[in-house]
């Protein structure tokens, strides 16, 4: 078995290297900022996270002359809901946008949701993708499916809309509606709906936004000058690589939006890091993301090991702040960090990967990383 080692100090030193880079092309740290790595100290944090009985019968009333009753017609306020049957129903297979992903205020997005044709009709033209009750969070009321989606078929159904402008949980719920305006969903009776649920809260520093212009180093073991790599991949360079991956399933079988990989120099323990723009933090500020890996092309997970380090440099100082260790294990890690003490200081953040021995199949993804206030 191969010895996988952490060696956090690395990091630190790669990271170090990034704050002596003043433009893109990178540089060597000096031999102070190599001391100052190697006495940080890692703070590691672990983000955890509804009578009485029978009474004798009145007395008959009299009886009166039987008057005609004008009949009311009330418009209906939907289309009906199927009832069972095997006709139209609708299974979930998978969705873009997991439940509670944060959302800054009035953001556009984009909503997709896999579903399989379970029934024995063949969804036409003429079905529809509908909102159904909730938030419509500007949803048009019907979006007309493009294609036959013939039973036992999956088909990818997208709806773009827009977070709502105040802080709060919102959730939209969708149906199907076929060519005869009946509406159906999940479920065995077909009747269950499927939906959006996001969290809107103020972001201050988005990273995932800032990616692209972060200076990103990466180096092996030991860590020497240090190679500057250009974000956006491609994801065969031996030297590493970050760019976005919206959209791909993960370890937990999520496929998330605001997702970026990090993978380090492509050597036993090897690094990357990127050193973000100046910020300056205010009480009540945290640092929110999950972390994780991207799986692999049949779902499943590989065999991803590695420490991500979530770092600030001030004054030529660098200084942690989280330090997690990853395995892919199916799951994600929930990380925030409480910025308050740092009230008043311009800092530039660091994000780092280190592979723990083998870095094949270190595929680390930061999941909507950013400031809340």
């Amino acid at each position: 078995m191969k010895t996988r080692r952490l060696l956090i100090p690395t990091i630190l030193i790669l990271a170090l290297m990034l704050s002596a880079c003043n433009l893109p092309g990178g540089g060597t740290p000096t031999p102070d900022f190599v001391q100052i790595a190697q006495t940080s100290a890692a703070q590691t944090v672990e983000a955890s996270l509804t009578q009485a009985g029978p009474t004798s019968p009145p007395p008959p009333s009299p009886t009166l002359p039987a008057t005609p009753i004008p009949t009311a017609i009330i418009p209906p306020t939907s289309a009906p809901s199927a009832t069972v049957s095997n006709c139209d129903i609708a299974a979930f297979v998978s969705e873009t946008i997991p439940d509670d992903s944060v959302f800054a205020p009035n953001t556009a997005f984009t909503k997709t949701w896999r579903l399989k044709n379970t029934g024995t009709c063949a969804w036409t033209t003429s079905y529809a993708l509908v909102f159904d009750s909730g938030d419509a969070m500007g949803a048009p009321p019907a979006v007309n499916l493009t294609g036959t989606v013939n039973p036992g078929q999956s088909v990818d159904l997208a709806v773009n809309l827009t977070s709502p402008g105040a802080d709060g949980t919102y959730r939209g719920n969708y149906k199907l509606r076929n060519a005869a305006g009946v509406l159906f969903g999940l479920g065995a009776s077909g009747g269950g709906p499927f939906w959006v649920q996001i969290e809107v809260s103020p972001v201050t520093y988005n990273f995932y936004a800032n990616a692209p212009s972060a200076i990103w180093i990466t180096c092996g073991d030991p860590c020497g000058g240090g190679t500057t790599i250009t974000f956006g991949g491609p994801d065969t360079d031996p030297n590493g690589y970050a760019m976005y991956r919206d959209g791909v399933k993960l370890e937990n079988g999520n496929s998330p939006s605001q997702t970026f990989e990090t993978h380090p120099m492509k050597v036993d323990n090897g690094v990357i890091s990127g050193l973000f723009s100046n910020y300056t933090i205010q009480i009540g500020d945290h640092f929110l993301t999950r972390l994780g890996f991207r799986a692999k092309a049949d779902g499943t997970c590989g065999t991803g090991d590695v420490q991500f380090q979530i770092n600030y440099k001030e004054g030529g100082t660098l200084t942690p702040l989280g330090s997690f260790h990853e395995t892919c294990d199916g799951n994600l890690t929930v990380v925030d960090l409480d910025l308050s003490s740092l009230a008043g200081h311009t800092v530039q953040f660091a994000l780092a990967v280190q592979a723990n021995g083998s870095s094949s199949q270190d595929w680390a993804v930061w999941v909507n990383p950013r400031i809340e206030r």
